[in-house]
C-alpha cells in the first residue's frame, strides 16, 4: 500500500517536469530527508518557543540552507542530491524548491521504515554509494559528503554522531535493514544501538566529526552562530523566523 501511494506521486512528479532519480547516471546520491513546513506539523518540540509559524518558518529555512549548500556541490562532483519530503503536495514542494529538483515522496510509516523504503528504492536504481542526511544540522557541509564517499570504499557503513545521542548522516553501500529495524530513534540512545547493531553483524563503521541538530529551544542559538560562519550573515531572533 506504501510503496503504490509513493509511486502515485513520483508520477505527478514526471508529470510536472520535475527529475525523478530513474533517470540518474550518477554512481553516488545524497538524500535530504526534511519536510514540508507547515504550521503545526513540522518542529513541533520548537513551537512552544517560536509558535506554530516561526517554527515552521525556521524548517523551511534550515532546509534552504542545506538545498542551496549542496545542490551546486552535488553538481560538481557528479553526486544526485535527492529531497525526500514527507508532508505537502508535490506541487507544494515544486513552488518551494522548483520544477528542477529531484523529489522522492517518504513512506508512511517511523524513520527506519522510511529510510529503508528510500535506501532501498536508491539501490535499486544502481547508486553504488548513497549518503543520508536530515534538515536538523546546518552545520554539515561538502567535506563531511566528500569524506563519507571516501571512507565508504574501505568501510560498511559511515555514521556523524550527533551531540544529543543520534546521528546526522549515515552512508551505506548496500541496504543493512537491520540499522533500521526496532531502533530507539529520537532518544539519546540511537548512536550506541546503531553501532552495537553493525558490530553484531559484521560490518566495519567509520565516524564523522560530532555536530549538533537543531531541535529543541536551547538549540536555537547554534542555529545563529552556524549562520554567521558558514554564510557570513548575521541575523536576529525576529529575522530568523519572519515569514
Amino acid at each position: 500500500m506504501r510503496s503504490r501511494e509513493n509511486s502515485v506521486k513520483v508520477a505527478d512528479i514526471t508529470r510536472t517536469g520535475t527529475t525523478v532519480f530513474t533517470l540518474n547516471h550518477s554512481s553516488d546520491a545524497l538524500f535530504l530527508f526534511t519536510r514540508y513546513p507547515q504550521p503545526g506539523k513540522t518542529k513541533t518540540r520548537l513551537i512552544p518557543a517560536l509558535g506554530a509559524v516561526g517554527a515552521a518558518n525556521l524548517q523551511r529555512q534550515m532546509t534552504e540552507c542545506l538545498f542551496n549548500r549542496f545542490q551546486p556541490a552535488c553538481a560538481n562532483q557528479s553526486i544526485q542530491l535527492q529531497v525526500h519530503f514527507a508532508g505537502g503536495s508535490v506541487e507544494q514542494m515544486c513552488d518551494w524548491l522548483g520544477k528542477g529538483v529531484v523529489l522522492m515522496a517518504q513512506c508512511e510509516g517511523d524513520l527506519g521504515d522510511r529510510l529503508i523504503f528510500s535506501l532501498q528504492q536508491g539501490f535499486a536504481a544502481n547508486f553504488q554509494r548513497i549518503i543520508v542526511i536530515g534538515s536538523d544540522c546546518p552545520s554539515i557541509n561538502e567535506s563531511h559528503i566528500t569524506q563519507s564517499l571516501t571512507l565508504l570504499n574501505t568501510r560498511d557503513v559511515v555514521l556523524g554522531p550527533a551531540t544529543d545521542g543520534g546521528y546526522y548522516l549515515i552512508g551505506l553501500k548496500q541496504l543493512w535493514r537491520p540499522l533500521f529495524a526496532s531502533v530507539p530513534w529520537g532518544t539519546d540512545r540511537l548512536m550506541t544501538t546503531t553501532q552495537a547493531i553493525a558490530v553484531r553483524h559484521g560490518l566495519s563503521v567509520a565516524l564523522l566529526d560530532q555536530l549538533s541538530d537543531i531541535d529543541r529551544p536551547e538549540d536555537l542559538p547554534l542555529w545563529h552562530r552556524t549562520l554567521q560562519q558558514n554564510d557570513g550573515r548575521r541575523l536576529s531572533a525576529g529575522d530568523s523566523y519572519r515569514p
